[in-house]
């Protein structure tokens, strides 16, 4: 008992395991049209640079060395035109005001029960959603995108409405919270598009931009500033560029967790361990492929303790498992168990018997 007790103290310990990035980026020197550029990248990586949240673009500005020129990345203009949520999903109840929206801009408010488009630099007030509370209401003017990140990194993301029940929802919570100025949601114009074809809603464009989306069709980092932001360009120039190579994989066969297994240390390096939210951002990405209604990880339970574990021996610290998954019966031995991430819906971790056959992750570092 003494020796069990000191074991999952031990595993405990280790929840402080650094992450590793799922996504590396390369500076290429060598001056290219952003098409080029596109093209050398898919030849020699994945694709010219995604960037998801501000970490990586940090790491994109560190890597490409401060260059007293423009930085292509992998962000371009295209004919569609469409609304989404800060979530990813469609817009499949609109809720806009007569009119609405009217304008070019990005980004929208929710006014008098109804949606605005506004440009996406207005300072407002915001609504988050937080799982455990509901809705929240932060009674601080930010931008639109800054809104997106402090909800992001506080709660869950920007509001979202996503039918008439959420609707009335949304509104009651503004009738009994008083609030009379027009609030952020996280409804977001996409007119601009990943190379990669990800679904990456995170933008840093210099104040102003992007100014003349009508010619200038491709976004780069801006030279020679400290904050080296984004702005929008033509895409002719030649300019040197950032590409990304993805460390995670998807492969569309339908195996066993033990030849999955097999499968990725023979070929790659191993099943994924998803460590933090971060990195079940880029499973997210990927998994959305998938032929199957799940996706196996590297992820098996240690039944004996009732415990789950990674393939690297460390305790499950961050946990994203769907509800009734996550603790197994004291008989697992009968059915042994494996994790795999539901590759529709929220995209939650469930329990497995390791003899079903489904898609799977492999790590690639």
């Amino acid at each position: 008992m003494e020796q069990t007790l000191y074991f999952i103290l031990l595993l405990i310990a280790l929840c402080s395991v650094s992450e590793c990035v799922q996504r590396q980026y390369h500076f290429i020197r060598e001056a290219k049209s952003w098409t080029e550029a596109q093209r050398y990248c898919r030849e020699k990586y994945t694709d010219l640079a995604t960037v998801d949240n501000m970490n990586d673009m940090n790491e994109v500005k560190r890597v490409s060395d401060n260059p007293n020129d423009y930085v292509w990345i992998g962000l371009k203009k295209t004919s569609v035109d469409e609304w989404r949520w800060s979530s990813g999903e469609p817009v499949l109840y609109p809720n806009w005001a007569l009119g609405q929206p009217n304008n070019r801009h990005e980004c929208a408010v929710m006014k008098n029960g109804q949606w605005h488009d506004v440009s996406c630099s207005n300072s407002q007030t915001f609504i988050c959603n937080n799982t455990n509370t509901g809705l929240v209401f932060v009674n601080q003017t930010m931008n639109w995108r800054d809104a997106q990140s402090y909800c992001r990194q506080n709660h869950i993301d920007l509001v979202s409405v996503r039918n008439q029940n959420e609707k009335q929802q949304l509104q009651q919570f503004i009738n009994d919270s008083h609030i009379s100025d027009d609030v952020w949601i996280g409804l977001f114009r996409v007119s601009w598009q990943w190379s990669d074809q990800s679904d990456s809603l995170f933008r840093y464009w210099r104040s102003g931009e992007p100014n003349d989306a009508g010619v200038d069709n491709c976004a780069a980092i801006t030279d020679n500033d400290a904050l080296r932001d984004w702005n929008d360009l033509l895409c002719y120039p030649k300019f040197p560029f950032v590409c990304h190579e993805e460390k995670l994989i998807l492969i569309k066969e339908k195996l066993t967790w033990s030849e999955a297994l097999r499968y990725c240390r023979q070929n790659h390096v191993d099943l994924v361990s998803v460590h933090s939210e971060e990195i079940q951002r880029e499973v997210m990405n990927v998994v959305k492929w998938a032929s199957t209604g799940a996706v196996w990880l590297g992820l098996h339970n240690y039944c004996s303790m009732n415990m789950w574990l990674w393939l690297s021996g460390e305790i499950v610290c961050y946990q994203n498992w769907a509800p009734g998954n996550g603790v197994e019966p004291e008989d697992c031995n009968l059915e042994k168990r494996k994790g795999a991430v539901q590759s529709g819906g929220n995209q939650r971790w469930i329990s497995r018997p390791e003899t079903d056959r489904l898609n799977f992750i492999c790590s690639r570092n």
